[in-house]
């Protein structure tokens, strides 16, 4: 088998079965030059998404797992029953245009160095998103939340997680790619035992290209491989979470990612700066709207703050997974 993509979904019902056609039509239109298979693992969706794929798409492999294994621990089990030589991690909310599968695998095969590689992900309205990173430091993630990196998005020192001032439309190596739309040799992914499943959503495919690198893979950024993407949409269906204004991250799971990922990746002392100027700086801005008479803002940034706290308990400092599901 050529290629395998894996889909984890979680109340992905609206959207699923016109990926599945997609993908169905890609198939057969490139049936002579590779073989490809679609392996879905179902999150546990309340919305009947697993029995809507067995009644609908009898030709896909459908694992329906008894729990929310989270994103990580999904993918993982999908790549345990798949059968390709390389893998494309695909969400339920992106759709490759049309050719892109195929020639996201010729691309892999000519280029052996490469253990992972994605292409650019536009939104419906057809703007690019950010689709190669640069690895976080404490400075990015201060200018992200303090929201100059969205701001100046082409400087070159304050955009510089989203290659600020990079020449998008280049390939490129880069240090990670957004887990919507991406290609990795099974036998990369294998050798490094999949995701680490202490993440149970965000920070994982950082965490991943960050060991692919360590063992000399290179991570590679195409643009002319496109896809479109919705983003969140699986995160705005859990209910009693609060969302990111961008509505396509769940808060308090990315606090709980990201205490993990610095703790394991630069110590303590990173967990302990990352949560404290988080902390910090949203509460100057509490303070600010109180004495503006905002009441409504500066409730809404305690609560953002109460959830840091949390995730700092939650995690142990950094040091633990929650149980899942999260």
């Amino acid at each position: 088998m050529d290629l395998s993509i894996l889909i984890v979904t979680y109340n992905s019902a609206p959207l699923i079965s016109g990926l599945l056609d997609h993908l169905q039509r890609e198939k057969q239109a490139h049936a002579h030059a590779l073989t490809m298979e679609v392996v879905v693992v179902d999150n546990q969706s309340s919305d009947s998404t697993a029995a809507l794929v067995a009644a609908q798409h009898p030709w896909v492999k459908l694992v329906a797992s008894p729990s929310n294994l989270g994103f990580a621990a999904g993918n993982n089990l999908a790549a345990r029953v798949a059968s390709g030589d390389l893998l494309l991690l695909l969400n339920p909310d992106a759709l490759p245009e049309p050719g892109a599968l195929a020639e996201g695998v010729r691309l892999m095969r000519t280029q052996a160095e490469v253990g992972l590689g994605g292409g650019e992900l536009r939104d419906l309205s057809g703007a690019a998103q950010p689709s190669a990173r640069m690895f976080p430091t404490l400075r990015d993630e201060f200018f992200t939340f303090s929201g100059l990196a969205h701001r100046f998005a082409a400087h070159p020192w304050l955009g510089r997680l989203n290659r600020g001032g990079a020449d998008r439309q280049a390939v490129a190596d880069v240090d990670w790619i957004p887990g919507a739309f991406v290609f990795i040799r099974q036998a990369a992914f294998a050798q490094l035992g999949g995701f680490d499943e202490r993440y149970f959503m965000y920070y994982e495919e950082v965490d991943l290209c960050r060991a692919l690198q360590q063992r000399g893979w290179r991570v590679r950024y195409w643009p002319a491989l496109k896809a479109l993407h919705i983003g969140g949409a699986s995160a705005r269906t859990v209910k009693q979470a609060r969302v990111s204004r961008a509505g396509s991250q769940l808060e308090l799971w990315r606090m709980r990612s990201a205490l993990l990922y610095y703790r394991k990746h630069h110590g303590m002392l990173a967990a302990a700066v990352l949560h404290g100027q988080e902390r910090g700086w949203f509460a100057l801005r509490r303070l600010r709207s109180l004495w503006r008479g905002q009441t409504d803002k500066a409730q809404d940034l305690m609560n953002h703050t109460r959830q840091l706290r949390q995730a700092w308990r939650d995690t142990r400092a950094g040091r633990l997974s929650p149980p899942k599901p999260w």
